[in-house]
């Protein structure tokens, strides 16, 4: 058995072929340019191999609702060249083997729920807190989706008390993306992330929302544990100041597990959307 997966980011195209057992034969990044040379790369790149099944974990927005007309779509995108583009439809078209669609965030929650910091549960959360803020959920060991997928970047928080910046969100100016995610970080501060030394005040605030977030998550979701990726997720100072403002605005009214335990970073880093796009490839032949 062959197992194709796409990670099909704003950026970059991450590619991997697999056997049964998730063993990686062959993998390749490939640049986010138009829709036809950047899938001309991708059809190469799977060609030597006879796929049984394959995955796509895919920037969105994207409609996921199998009823709707768009379905298989990337949506309202600031890639203008995606938008519209009929993404699932064309792999169909190419490869005509099952198929699994869904979010990048939503393949490394479940990557990360099979095989990283959530091994041995059946939910999770996971938050990507980068260039933008996304979030992907599983219940139940199934991806979660409605009449579209989470949008858990762009739940509105309320202000840090320190904090006057007006947010970045072009849709929503103080959303938890607008606030938090590296752009925010960077505008507010007139730096970057990446520059600003453990002790700098902005991590405080930044603790702040995405402890609101969390609160949000698990009062309306209740999943057994919520895993932090991204480039922003990768300061460790982050996440004592975290758990404790978790702690204080929940003030005992849900019991979670240990914040150590709850809270935390993931596991597989960069390769959880792949892996997770790879156990949906899997599952289509189940």
């Amino acid at each position: 058995m062959l197992l194709g997966a796409i990670e099909a980011g704003g950026t970059k195209f991450v590619c991997a072929v697999a056997d049964e057992n998730l063993q990686l034969l062959e993998r390749i990044s490939l640049p986010t340019t138009t829709p036809t040379e950047t899938l001309a790369a991708v059809f190469a790149f799977f060609e030597p191999h006879q796929l049984d099944a394959l995955a796509i974990g895919s920037f969105g927005p994207i409609d996921v609702n199998e009823v709707s007309p768009t379905y298989g779509s990337i949506l309202a995108t600031p890639k203008i060249a995606w938008q519209q583009f009929d993404l699932l439809g064309t792999l169909k078209r190419h490869f005509q083997i099952p198929i699994a669609f869904t979010t990048d965030v939503n393949a490394a929650a479940f990557g990360e729920l099979k095989r990283g910091a959530a091994r041995g549960k059946h939910s999770c959360v996971y938050l990507t807190v980068g260039t933008g803020i996304g979030g992907g959920v599983v219940m139940n060991d199934q991806l979660f989706h409605g009449f579209s997928h989470p949008e858990m970047g762009h739940i509105l928080v309320k202000h840090h008390s320190d904090d006057a910046f007006a947010g970045v969100c072009p849709y929503h100016g103080d959303c938890l993306e607008g606030l938090a995610a590296g752009p925010a970080i960077a505008a507010r501060f007139q730096q970057a992330a990446t520059t600003l030394p453990p002790e700098h005040e902005a991590w405080d605030i930044e603790a702040f929302y995405l402890a609101q977030a969390a609160v949000n998550y698990t009062l309306t979701l209740s999943p057994e544990k919520i895993i932090f990726g991204g480039g922003v997720m990768k300061q460790s100072q982050l996440y004592p100041k975290m758990r404790h403002y978790f702690n204080e605005l929940m003030n005992g009214y849900v019991n979670t597990p240990p914040l150590d335990q709850y809270l935390v970073y993931c596991e597989l880093g960069d390769d959880a959307g792949i892996t997770g796009a790879l156990l949906l490839a899997k599952e289509t032949l189940v």
